[in-house]
């Protein structure tokens, strides 16, 4: 990856270029926004020795079932539909929960996808099995609420509970207080660029069955098939599987920590991140700090702008 000017990103990829300027005035008075994410209590990793053991544990097994199945989406690379998971399920499942209890339980290859960018472009996505979607979707239901609850309140992205009307709603009331300029970062193909091991080290601070981080490093590295060909990751995060939102959120968090520790006002929603201040100067003064920050701490390059 390189350090770009993000306007010159965006008219590469077909888009207006971004420059310093105000955004717009909100309409009318702006509303207020306080949204907590609840307890901030942190489980320690001795809580959680027995982690697989409560992933396939039988409610936590239904509740991701029927979310896998609502969410309908394509076959992976063996064909299997999600109305034929239950049939899986029936047949087979038992042999598959031994495998995840003994930690030898290896994800099949990853289907790449291109999916049209409405300004042009193309965004891949990676499509796991249905099976590996199940067993994805129940890591994600007990890991959610040992890493949510100490992310910040100022990211919106794949959190219950949150989403784009609370994160514009914050936005229009930064403004309010004349915080008229933003700075507008955008990580440059992030999704593709995480690197395993600072992720893997931020997951084991929570984290102690060395089955569930085996597991998590098992579908990082799945391989890719395209064309007939696969291709093996050594970094990213594919998306298109239940456990990459999570997981882009715990990477993050540390820029989270950092805005909230310079005292700086924001939102993030996945890889956009908007820091709200009174001026352009301070504007220019935080985008190369900030630049700086990502580039030293989590090992990435990447285009900002401020606009």
């Amino acid at each position: 990856m390189k350090l770009v000017n993000r306007g010159d990103a965006a008219r590469a990829d077909n888009k207006p270029p971004l420059s310093c300027s105000k955004p717009a005035e909100p309409a009318g008075n702006a509303e207020s926004v306080s949204i907590g994410t609840g307890d901030k209590s942190q489980a320690t990793p001795e809580a959680t020795d027995k982690l697989i053991e409560q992933m396939v544990e039988r409610g936590n097994m239904f509740t991701a079932y029927k979310r896998v199945t609502s969410n309908k989406g394509a076959a992976g690379i063996d064909g299997m539909t999600c109305e034929q998971l239950k049939s899986y399920i029936k047949d087979k499942w038992a042999v598959t929960k031994v495998s995840l209890l003994e930690g030898t339980y290896e994800p099949n290859l990853v289907r790449r996808v291109e999916i049209p960018k409405p300004n042009g472009g193309v965004r891949q996505l990676g499509i796991p099995t249905v099976v590996d979607r199940l067993i994805q979707q129940v890591l994600h239901q007990v890991l959610e609420p040992i890493f949510d609850p100490d992310f910040s309140d100022h990211s919106y992205g794949f959190r219950k509970n949150r989403g784009t009307r609370n994160a514009v709603k914050a936005g229009k009331e930064f403004v309010r207080q004349g915080r008229k300029y933003v700075v507008d970062t955008d990580i440059s193909k992030f999704f593709d660029e995480v690197n395993h091991d600072i992720l893997m080290a931020k997951i084991e601070t929570k984290i102690n069955d060395r089955r569930v981080i085996m597991l998590i490093r098992k579908y990082l590295q799945a391989g890719v098939l395209t064309g007939g060909l696969t291709e093996q990751r050594s970094k990213g995060t594919p998306q298109g599987g239940p456990l990459s939102p999570l997981l882009s959120n715990i990477m993050l968090d540390e820029l989270d920590k950092e805005l909230e520790k310079r005292g700086h006002t924001f939102c993030r929603y996945a890889d956009d991140c908007n820091i709200y201040v009174r001026s352009r100067r301070s504007g220019i003064r935080v985008l190369q700090s900030i630049t700086g920050f990502l580039e030293r701490k989590l090992k990435w390059l990447f285009g900002v702008s401020c606009g």
